[in-house]
């Protein structure tokens, strides 16, 4: 019978724990994309998480779960979703889902119900399920969906869904790998002792330890077998403690065992290491949030917060949600978002981020975001997907470990055979070569040195306000020998500032004044500039009456009956002739990169207003690093030339001017021919150049653009974090190569060693756990690398 065509195809989510490295996902993956109707298999490492999209007519869940745990990992069920469920079904569902006598708060991201199924699904609750990034499209919360949720997946922290290896304040030997090996420990210490006191059994008792020790790994290397992977570290293991028992080497045998075991959980613990500064970001927003409604306040769970409410934040406490100041001001610490440490202060009508400190006084807010939308659970979500976009080391060592694996095999074999059958040599002596060449030959260090790299790196950056989206963007930047900056909002403040004043008749306060006037009511960036000059020396003036814009010239407008235009000179040149003083002082100002207005009054030039969008604070400073760093830069821009080459010859950079947005796509080819480069702006206006540059990078404090456009984004908005961003994507490029030298050095060492005989079992298995405990803590180094320092 055919399936239902509502229940078709499901996207379904799982927690699995003990998920600690890319070879395990590798192994997971081929596992389950194997069963028929599985598609789109998807996992996180940093999120424990796998979920595919599936055919429940073909394959049930718990078939699903059942191929994983054979491989010797847990299943906590997330969530189901229909891939396409008509919206009277939705309405359905959700009519009936009140949830008012529960005690959780759900977070639910990507929750695309209609506006039917809104209205009733309120969501009064207290867990704390976060299930930002999931698709819960159907929201198909059966009984047992919810039983397994809430049984097997309780306690997740806000937000980004972020779960740990072990529960909450478990330790290691809490675990079933630790478990694993405290008994094989005590078998191996109890086996020793019994050969002591009695040495007929000793042999025995190593056997028994070892037999037992083996085991759950034996299973697990069977269960990978059945589902297509017969090559795993787990069959390798089972290979090499068999044939040692069977050879007579049961001591080492027992001791292979026991270091393997010590490798697992080492591993594991690295994983968690990795996580944790994910982890902490999401623990940076509070739980509960302060709510003003009918002029009261009541304390209700952050994570259910509504975008439109009000909320009390008192001095000292978390921000609970992404919203706007509706009243007060007060000093903002946006540590935790941008990496910034000096706090802001912020008024109202100004955004504030979910996390940051409320440092002063007491602030309204309104929440613009719900809580799976702050910037905090999207920065988390973006480093987590980021896991999936893999570089092309890593996708290039995944290729080759999958005829590694089987080819040192094949050379354990020769090993094993050819020198007994063609040389007469000793059976034992080789078969135990070559199974300490089995177990040297596992590349599960080499496997984890890309990716572990790759962890850290992303999650030092977002800890420094600098996001890139995977290892492609790092192996990209770090190749970059051009970066190209926008100028206005990137290089610059993006906010025109007068800076000269030139009176011809009058005073200069008088020739602000007929400007202030004039320009009076416009929304023009230079005009806003202008009058916030005249505030700023408290000039008074009269907004101009009649007052008109003349497109492409300037404004024109009365003011005390005299007739005033404020344009550019070469318009204003029409309207009043320029003597030699006036025009040279024009001159000078253009050449110095400054938009130049004219003040004409009655016929009669009054005076000059320069302005000119300053270069932010560190544009010099970051230029001179990149350059430092053996990286050329660039400004591209549409402003005149001679303002573009002030600013570009002021920060010492090349430049060029008077560009479309077509022309700047030209430049960044024709720059690319030359050289991998690397776009900087702010995401909208630059969008077709950050879409041509090997890899755009957006600015901006935590907005929509600079978080999901570019490649990658610096949210302090500061210059310099470009050249940060370069510097850890460059220091984890050298991680991973250095990872890449002691797997293979190591591998290639004992692989000789091994084969020559002077190397043993126990030796072997220390050296292949060494190098996966080496390379994982060289990688671990990244997340107390400081990107900000230059060398």
């Amino acid at each position: 019978m055919a399936a239902h065509p509502e229940a078709a195809t499901k996207t379904l989510s799982w927690k699995v724990g003990g998920m600690d490295c890319a070879s395990c996902a590798t192994k997971i993956r081929g596992a389950v994309e194997r069963l028929p109707g599985v598609s789109d298999v998807k996992l996180s490492v940093m999120s424990e998480t796998l979920t595919l999209s599936l055919d429940a007519g073909r394959t049930t869940p718990e078939a699903i779960e059942k191929r994983v745990n054979g491989l010797g990992y847990t299943t906590a069920a997330l969530a189901a979703s229909h891939a396409s469920a008509p919206v009277a079904k939705q309405e359905s569902c959700c009519g009936g889902h009140g949830h008012d006598d529960h005690d959780h708060a759900h977070d639910h991201g990507k929750h695309e119900h209609g506006e039917a199924c809104r209205s009733g699904h309120a969501h009064s609750h207290d867990h704390k399920h976060d299930h930002a990034g999931h698709d819960h499209a159907g929201h198909g919360h059966g009984p047992k969906a919810a039983g397994a949720a809430a049984a097997k997946d309780h306690g997740h922290g806000l937000p980004g869904h972020v779960h740990e290896v072990t529960p909450d304040g478990a330790h290691w030997y809490q675990t079933g790998k630790g478990r694993l090996v405290i008994g094989t420990g005590l078998l191996l210490g109890a086996a020793y002792v019994a050969g002591l006191i009695w040495p007929g059994i000793g042999h025995w008792a190593f056997i028994l330890a070892c037999v037992i020790g083996v085991l759950p790994v034996a299973k697990r290397a069977f269960a990978a077998a059945l589902a297509g992977i017969p090559f795993t570290i787990e069959m390798l293991m089972t290979i090499a403690a068999v044939g040692a028992l069977f050879i007579g080497a049961a001591e080492e045998a027992a001791l292979v065992v026991f270091l393997f075991a010590v490798g697992e959980v080492l591993e594991g613990v690295a994983a968690d290491r990795a996580r944790a500064s994910i982890r902490a970001l999401g623990d940076l927003v509070p739980k509960t949030a302060l709510v003003e409604e009918n002029g009261a306040t009541r304390q209700v769970d952050a994570a259910s917060l509504k975008i439109g409410q009000t909320v009390l934040v008192r001095p000292g406490d978390r921000i609970p949600a992404d919203g706007e100041i509706t009243d007060g001001i007060s000093g903002i610490d946006e540590s935790p978002v941008t990496g910034e440490s000096v706090p802001k202060t912020k008024g109202v009508g100004e955004p504030v981020f979910a996390g940051s400190v409320n440092r002063e006084a007491a602030l309204r807010v309104r929440v613009d975001k719900a809580a799976e939308d702050n910037t905090i659970a999207r920065i988390i979500r973006l480093v987590e997907e980021a896991q999936e976009a893999r570089a092309p080391t890593e996708r290039f060592i995944d290729r080759f470990s999958r005829w590694y694996m089987p080819a040192i095999v094949g050379l354990a074999l020769a090993v094993a055979l050819v020198p007994p059958l063609l040389l007469g040599a000793e059976w034992s002596v080789w078969i135990y070569r070559a199974l300490a060449l089995l177990l040297i030959g596992c590349p599960c260090a080499l496997v984890i040195s890309v990716p572990a790299s790759i962890a850290a790196a992303l999650s030092a950056g977002a800890r420094q306000g600098l996001l890139m989206k995977g290892g492609v963007v790092i192996e990209t930047a770090a190749k970059t020998g051009l970066v190209a900056f926008d100028k206005t909002g990137t290089l610059t403040q993006g906010r025109p500032r007068v800076t000269d004043i030139v009176a011809f008749s009058g005073s200069e306060a008088e020739v602000l004044a007929l400007a202030a006037a004039v320009e009076h009511g416009s929304a023009h960036p230079l005009a806003e500039a202008v009058l916030e000059r005249a505030r700023a020396d408290g000039v008074a003036y009269a907004p101009a009456a009649e007052a008109a814009a003349l497109a492409g010239q300037g404004v024109t407008g009365k003011v005390d009956g005299r007739a005033v235009f404020v344009g550019a000179p070469r318009h204003a040149e029409s309207r009043a002739p320029f003597d030699g003083r006036a025009r040279a002082a024009a001159e000078e100002l253009e050449s110095a990169g400054k938009t130049v207005a004219a003040i004409v009054v009655d016929g009669a030039l009054a005076g000059l207003v320069a302005l000119r969008d300053e270069p932010r604070e560190d544009a010099a400073a970051a230029i001179a690093e990149l350059k430092a760093m053996g990286i050329r830069s660039a400004m591209l821009t549409g402003d005149n030339a001679r303002t573009g080459a002030a600013i570009a010859g002021t920060l010492g950079m090349e430049h060029k001017a008077e560009l479309m947005p077509d022309d700047k796509v030209a430049a960044i080819k024709a720059f690319a021919a030359q050289t991998p480069v690397m776009m900087v702006g702010d995401g909208i206006n630059d969008a077709p150049a950050l879409a041509a540059a090997g890899i755009g990078i957006a600015m901006g404090s935590g907005t929509d653009v600079a978080l999901e456009t570019a490649d990658g984004a610096v949210l302090k908005s500061r210059v310099r974090d470009v050249a940060a961003l370069i510097r850890l994507a460059r220091a984890a490029m050298a991680n991973i190569h250095t990872n890449i030298t002691i797997a293979l050095g190591l591998k290639a060492v004992f692989l000789v060693s091994s084969v020559l005989g002077y190397t043993g079992l126990w030796v072997a298995i220390l050296a292949d756990t060494g190098a996966t405990v080496i390379v994982t803590a060289n990688a671990l180094r990244l997340l107390r690398f400081d990107a900000g320092k230059a060398n």
